[in-house]
């Protein structure tokens, strides 16, 4: 994932729109290629969007901010997310969300001051049998207590 724009943003959504504009169904595929290059979905990025496939702004904006994964806004150097669905909860998910909080001094959808981490909740992981779960820049942990918690975060924060 590149998170620091080089160039045009502009352009270069216009050349991912470009290329995969063909496909049966574009706009996902889109936004998905679009974050990957940016590591959000910029406001620019909407119009361009919106005027080649020929879809209102509002259109765009409203797909934008339905699904979960798509950020209107840059992350930190590491993305850990903790699952929120109802096994991870029935087994401590509260707790071990309240802890990270505080060990990192912010809350969900916010990054550390020093852009280290950016913490998100997410709705399952599909770990249920090893609750709670978390993901740190896409790897997945299970069993998480306190103490992996710990670790985790120092992890992000090297």
């Amino acid at each position: 994932m590149n998170v620091h724009v080089t160039g045009d943003i502009g352009a270069r959504t216009l050349a991912i729109v470009s290329d995969l504009k063909g496909l049966e169904g574009p706009l996902l595929p889109i936004l998905h290629e679009i974050q990957a290059e940016f590591g959000y979905v910029p406001q620019e990025s909407l119009s361009v969007i919106a005027r080649e496939l020929n879809l209102s702004r509002a259109e765009v904006h409203g797909v934008v901010t339905f699904y979960h994964d798509y950020r209107d806004h840059p992350t930190g150097r590491h993305v850990l997310k903790l699952c929120r669905a109802e096994a991870c909860q029935s087994m401590g998910g509260d707790e071990i969300a309240e802890r990270v909080k505080s060990l990192l001094g912010i809350d969900f959808h916010q990054t550390t001051l020093d852009g280290a981490v950016t913490l998100e909740p997410i709705y399952c992981l599909g770990l249920c049998s090893c609750a709670p779960a978390a993901m740190l820049d896409g790897e997945v942990h299970g069993r998480v207590d306190a103490d992996l918690a710990k670790e985790l975060i120092a992890e992000a924060r090297r």
